[in-house]
């Protein structure tokens, strides 16, 4: 486990966070892991962010 995590509030409209939580619930993540995980693929195509090896960032595909 990563212990170098940043912790921050972060204030959602309602109908944005019951978007993400569905879309969470759809790929068997939680709501923190999902937004992780969208954040990192949009820095990543982004250019802003190495591979994932290269930071320790476990990729998890989609599940269908």
């Amino acid at each position: 486990m990563n212990n170098n995590k940043k912790r921050f509030l972060l204030r959602l409209d309602t109908e944005l966070f019951e978007s993400l939580e569905k879309w969470a619930d759809d790929d068997l993540r939680s709501v923190n892991a999902q937004m992780e995980y969208l954040l990192t693929e949009a820095a990543r195509k982004a250019g802003r962010l190495d591979s994932p090896q290269r930071h320790g960032h476990a990729t998890r595909e989609r599940v269908e």
